[in-house]
């Protein structure tokens, strides 16, 4: 279970208390005792109305324990979750603040309860007009590498390149965040220079959002060259920038190279086919890139073709993601894309559409997923949870996404197509990355579902109220 710590709202433009601190619980349920491995969500609102009493009888450890009430918020901002989040608090590991005008004065606030708490984890300040200075605070705390923190998240907080320098100094000594999100902000060329010299000496980091910022070609070919020195960093979200054929260039470079990104969203990026051309020349080499994102990039078939053409030139790609959701294919792409996903039938290929398909190929592309599995699995008189399992050699009832997919490919027991695959997986997976089976035992569920209700199928811990999937998914009946 998880529980919610609020502290007592403020007024940004006055600064006066708005009520006591508070354990907020859930509607008629007697408080749960609560211990170190639970994990909290705490928020700090910008007004709250009214006064909240503390419940009775709840334990020093979910309690926020105020030493001096007097002190409380008596100036405002400056002391902006400081006496509410008592540092003695142990089980508090996600801070969520953002959209709460906390600016900079509220930033030093924050930093000082930090410098006392060795147990937070994940801190969310996106949205709160930060600025330079809240950027210098944040940067200088961070130096120090005396925090617990893995996450944090400073999107669209007015931090232009001068902030991008400090993060560079912050970020070439810190190694304990793991994952960063500075989207929506102002950062340009200057700021990809600074941000790239951070790159390349980082240790840290697995998973940076430079998302709808400004770089153009001059910061994209930054960022790149510190990419090829980086070799921690997994996750990379670039899109809505301007890179260009230049910038794609330089990030075909670092596909060559590189062995650690996994993931790469460009999406957005001006890059046309002469830049797809560079980062064809790239996958040809990589050994690691699983997913590449270049939705809304003005590609051609033609600029498709190459990329696919590169994954089966390279026996060891792993790709398993290419978006190109944008281009519309011909049929004969779609055969190139068949005889590549032949080698690597991990791949899927998300495009627009079919130029010239007919809506009868189109339906026959379509056909039910699970329709056809549970055809299978009544002919065989087996449940369909017992036809999922026979795809993992090792009889787990967890794969990844793309082990699935090379599965469901391989097996040739019921046949389908990327397409089909692609439904059953979105079905199944729910953006985890990870297929699990145990919840999603429908042949037993539905051989002991009632006009009055649904049971557990027995068979696992959930039952088929947790799936996706309707009556009109099966051929079969309910009665």
């Amino acid at each position: 279970m998880v529980s919610g710590l609020r502290a007592p709202g403020f007024q940004p433009d006055t600064g006066r208390e708005s009520g006591e601190a508070a354990v907020k619980d859930e509607p008629e349920t007697e408080p749960a005792a609560q211990n170190s491995d639970e994990t909290f969500y705490c928020e700090a609102e910008a007004s709250v109305a009214g006064e909240k009493e503390k419940p009775g009888g709840e334990s020093s450890e979910t309690d926020l324990e105020i030493e001096d009430t007097e002190k409380l918020f008596t100036t405002g901002q400056r002391e902006l979750y400081l006496e509410a989040c008592k540092l003695s608090n142990t089980s508090i590991v996600t801070l969520e603040l953002a959209d709460n005008c906390i600016m900079e004065e509220g930033t030093l606030s924050l930093v000082q309860m930090l410098q006392e708490n060795y147990y937070l984890q994940d801190l969310n300040i996106s949205n709160n007009d930060l600025g330079l200075k809240g950027a210098s605070t944040i940067s200088e705390f961070l130096q120090r590498n005396t925090s617990s923190l893995l996450n944090l998240q400073l999107s669209g907080n007015n931090f232009k390149d001068e902030a991008a320098e400090l993060f560079c100094q912050a970020f070439s000594a810190n190694y304990r965040i793991k994952t960063l999100d500075l989207s929506h902000n102002e950062f340009s060329d200057k700021g990809g220079e600074h941000l790239g010299q951070m790159l390349a000496l980082n240790i840290g980091l697995q998973s940076l959002d430079l998302s709808w910022n400004h770089f153009h070609t001059r910061g994209a070919v930054a960022l790149c060259n510190g990419l090829r020195a980086n070799v921690t960093l997994q996750k990379l979200d670039l899109s809505m920038n301007g890179f260009g054929n230049e910038g794609a260039t330089a990030l075909g470079e670092v596909l060559r190279l590189n062995n650690s990104l996994v993931y790469i969203d460009i999406s957005s990026n001006d890059i046309s086919n002469e830049g797809v051309i560079k980062i064809s020349k790239g996958l040809e080499f990589n050994e690691s890139l699983k997913v590449l994102k270049l939705f809304l990039n003005p590609v051609s078939m033609d600029g498709a073709t190459l990329l696919i053409l590169s994954i089966k030139r390279n026996p060891k790609s792993k790709m398993e993601e290419i978006d190109i959701s944008n281009v519309l294919v011909s049929e004969q792409f779609v055969k190139i894309l068949d005889g590549v996903c032949a080698i690597h039938p991990q791949l899927d290929v998300t495009y627009k559409a079919v130029q010239g398909f007919s809506a009868k190929k189109e339906l026959l592309l379509w056909t039910n997923p699970m329709k056809l599995i549970q055809s299978y699995a009544d002919q065989h008189q087996i449940t369909v949870i017992d036809f999922f399992k026979s795809l993992n050699p090792n009889g787990r009832m967890m794969m990844s996404v793309g082990d699935f997919r090379k599965a469901m490919i391989q097996q040739d027991k019921v046949p389908m197509n990327p397409y089909q695959v692609r439904e059953l997986i979105k079905k199944l997976a729910e953006k985890t990355g990870m297929v699990n089976f145990s919840c999603w035992c429908l042949g037993g569920a539905l051989r002991i579902m009632k006009p009055g209700g649904i049971k557990n199928c027995g068979l696992c811990y959930g039952s088929i109220k947790t799936a996706k999937f309707s009556p009109d998914d099966f051929n079969v009946s309910l009665a």
